[in-house]
């Protein structure tokens, strides 16, 4: 009995230790980001499920408090950054992307750039330093649009039960429009203002869509033909949310320039993944200019 007591304080003692030794990198935002329901063969996923792939989880945490349809206002007003603000150790990171919902005109979820968006980042910012966490801003990834003028879509959660002959014909040229516009900009702007670190999630996949063209950037999005995918039978043309393979593609590239940021991340960084938090994925690779 005695020995088993001793085992068991050991134990005790090195998941202390292991405890200690840990950095949680938490990432709130909407559901380009968000956990998603893997259930029955679902294949979207948020980027932020596989960014744990990219970091040795020894000495990094990644805990994703992303949701989908959320805004900057929306995810303060629903209480979800009390919830992370009581999880903030000295020394952690909170990864903060939004922008997605902010541009919705729904009065619970919009906000505006150079004045409601930038307080609510900056309150996000300021109080993660309060908790002696480590604040990034991140602004929002593109949406997949090669059109000049994109469907009106006032609600991209909606997305999720238009099949593939329900979404709007479009023509599609051969460059990558904006639809961001000022809610792109904003998360840097206040990162010059408060000093924080910022990665240009925005840069990185508008460059990743482009460099892959019209077709095969489908390839990253819920994109698909009837018959394609057998949990979609009916197809699905969302340009807004990743697919298994997208949102490995997009954690990869966003960890690599989160390191470049941070460089005392680099030393836990893993340079390749085998996408250990989704069998699915196959880790292709993207081929970049």
């Amino acid at each position: 009995m005695k020995k088993l007591i001793i085992a068991a304080l050991v134990v005790l003692a090195l998941c202390s230790m292991t405890e200690q030794k840990q950095t949680t990198i938490f990432v709130i935002g909407d559901s380009t980001a968000a956990n998603k329901d893997t259930t029955g063969g679902k294949q979207e996923r948020g980027w932020a499920m596989a960014l744990q792939d990219f970091f040795d989880e020894q000495y990094i945490r990644v805990d994703n408090h992303a949701v989908n349809g959320r805004s900057s206002l929306s995810f303060i007003n629903e209480k979800r950054w009390d919830k992370v603000l009581s999880l903030i150790k000295p020394g952690d990171y909170v990864i903060i992307q939004f922008g997605h919902n902010d541009e919705k005109p729904k009065a619970d979820r919009h906000t505006d750039p150079g004045s409601t968006f930038d307080y609510n980042l900056a309150k996000f910012v300021r109080e993660t330093r309060e908790k002696g966490g480590i604040p990034v801003l991140m602004n929002s990834v593109v949406r997949r649009n090669f059109t000049k003028v994109p469907a009106k879509n006032d609600d991209d959660e909606a997305l999720r039960t238009q099949t593939f002959s329900d979404a709007p014909k479009l023509v599609e040229g051969d460059s990558l429009v904006d639809t961001h516009g000022l809610y792109a900009v904003a998360p840097r702007d206040v990162a010059l203002r408060m000093n924080c670190f910022f990665v240009d999630a925005n840069r990185i996949t508008h460059n990743l869509e482009q460099s892959l063209g019209v077709e095969g950037s489908k390839k990253l999005h819920m994109w698909y033909l009837p018959g394609q995918e057998p949990s979609e039978p009916k197809g699905k043309q969302d340009n807004t949310h990743y697919n298994i393979y997208g949102a490995h593609e997009v954690a990869r590239l966003l960890s690599e320039a989160l390191c470049e940021e941070i460089p005392l991340l680099k030393k836990y960084h893993k340079q390749e993944t085998s996408c250990q938090t989704d069998k699915k994925c196959k880790n292709k690779k993207s081929k970049r200019k």
